[in-house]
């Protein structure tokens, strides 16, 4: 199974492709076509192909190639967002709505499991949250009061299930953690088995948006009455991309000394960025999970570092034998704290989005599903107001910078590049990728590791910020909506829709 990046992660590690069933999609009107295949889409498929609707998932790459693929898989009523902010920035309502989601969602991973009989590793647990300093005893008592208000079950703890010291922790029962990409791939056997239609490799180019969408793709032409942005983030420029605002986060996967030091919970710190951690059991191995470092993406010049950072800090509590896998992977904070369900901002009534997730994706992800699943079937839900898109208003212009802004390949280097300089490029690393400027423009050179460069134009194809290089996924990545690139140009994640320009070396090169 193919990912997003250039490190492997835990969920993999023996996955095989999965294989599509063949799909004839000539002539044929869907009722929703849904844009990703990452755990939204499936899930979200799965229910509207089984409420009686004929639905067919577009997936650029792989099933589970984009975050899905990355996650660090906890499913958690405890939210980035804590409810204290959520009271504060919306209500106590709208927090007993979060929590009513989000106890649905987690119900509806448990019901699939059961039903389908899906060998994930799934586990209910309690999650624990625990400061470590003053400030954060005070936040936590915070955190208590508000989640009690906003109906979520929760209790002061003396016991945390990790070997950290602390001060004071909360304890929320029937949290759950599991195996994402086996439970994705269970779920789009179960939808083609329902009659829904997979379609991988198949990158969604253009919509044409009438009563019934024409939608354009690298493998044709598809027509339905609805469609579903399951992207992480919509591609194109949208409002949404001002509002959601990308970050990384870091993961590792660790054998230990001790079994009987893998944590029987989830845990969670406060520090900013948090660390988190828990334990998968996976054909009989165990692995303590823990991440964190996080950072916007493309603001940081050593990634590598970042794993480093964070294997020295789970060391400090654990005796590590041995660091199976590291991996990074990227996810959206939305502005105001919750993300956004419902229609696309700016696009006809039938184009509808879920994004800004923020680091709680696998339970927002069933949010999106049974909320779009009931806009839908039934027109309406008791959900979409809180998340709904458009509670951002445009701002005024807006209208114009998209136009603007939605093809932005340009002109590139005016002149010659001497002998002398590109030679210089050579002094790159193999595996090193910069930003290199000659006489007032720049690109963005990676060399291979058989000592082949490779340029790029640097400004990113979405809206023409300048791209960073990622040396621990050996991607370019943009500073500003998130997209990424391979190291030479190939588009890997929205919101971009086209590739990095290439630029080719040998015809920048003077003859002397």
């Amino acid at each position: 199974m193919k990912r997003d990046g250039n490190c492997k992660s835990l969920w993999q590690d023996n996955m095989p492709d999965f294989t599509s069933r063949e799909n004839n999609t000539n002539d044929k009107e869907f009722d929703v076509v849904i844009v990703g295949g990452g755990i939204t889409g499936i899930t979200t498929g799965l229910l509207l192909q089984k409420s009686g609707m004929q639905v067919a998932i577009a997936e650029a790459r792989n099933i589970c190639f984009g975050t899905t693929g990355g996650t660090t898989a906890h499913l958690n009523t405890m939210m980035d967002t804590p409810y204290n902010e959520i009271i504060n920035k919306f209500n106590e309502e709208d927090a007993r709505i979060v929590a009513s989601a989000a106890r649905e969602s987690l119900n509806l991973v448990k019901k699939n499991v059961k039903e389908y009989h899906i060998d994930c590793g799934y586990k209910e647990l309690p999650g624990y949250l625990f400061s470590q300093t003053d400030n954060q005893r005070k936040e936590l008592d915070e955190i208590l009061e508000a989640s009690q208000r906003a109906g979520v079950e929760v209790s002061l703890s003396n016991t945390i299930p990790v070997n950290i010291p602390f001060e004071k922790a909360l304890e929320f029962p029937g949290q759950a953690s599991f195996h994402p990409t086996r439970y994705v791939y269970a779920l789009a056997d179960q939808f083609e088995k329902a009659g829904g239609v997979i379609l991988q490799n198949c990158r969604v180019i253009g919509v044409e948006e009438n009563e019934i969408l024409d939608i354009t793709t690298g493998s044709g032409k598809l027509r339905s009455k609805n469609l579903i942005y399951a992207t992480h983030i919509p591609p194109g420029v949208n409002l949404l991309h001002f509002r959601c605002a990308p970050y990384r986060s870091y993961a590792i996967a660790c054998k230990l000394k001790d079994e009987k030091d893998y944590p029987k919970g989830l845990a969670y710190d406060m520090y900013d960025p948090y660390h988190y951690y828990r334990t998968q059991e996976i054909d009989g191995e165990l692995y303590l999970i823990a991440g964190g470092e996080d950072h916007k993406t493309a603001h940081e010049e050593n990634t590598e570092n970042r794993f480093r950072k964070l294997e020295a800090y789970v060391r400090n509590f654990y005796e590590i034998t041995d660091i199976s896998f590291h991996w990074s992977s990227q996810y959206f904070e939305p502005t105001d704290g919750l993300p956004y369900i419902g229609r696309l901002p700016g696009h006809a009534d039938n184009v509808f989005v879920a994004t800004g997730y923020g680091g709680n994706g696998m339970t927002y992800s069933g949010v999106a599903a049974l909320l779009l699943t009931d806009l839908l079937v039934t027109g309406k839900s008791d959900w979409e107001e809180l998340f709904d898109p458009n509670r951002i208003k445009p701002v005024a212009g807006f209208a114009n910078f998209v136009k603007e802004s939605a093809d932005v390949v340009g002109h590139f280097f005016k002149g010659k590049f001497s002998r002398e300089k590109l030679d210089e490029f050579i002094e790159l690393a193999p595996g090193e990728g910069k930003i290199v400027k000659y006489e007032g423009e720049s690109m963005a050179v990676y060399k291979d590791d058989e000592g082949r460069l490779h340029a790029v134009n640097p400004a990113c194809s979405h809206i023409k910020c300048t791209i960073g290089w990622n040396a621990a996924e050996k991607t370019w990545d943009c500073p500003c909506h998130g997209s990424r690139y391979s190291y030479d140009g190939e588009m890997l994640t929205g919101p971009a829709r086209k590739d990095l320009q290439v630029i080719h070396l040998e015809e920048l090169v003077g003859k002397g």
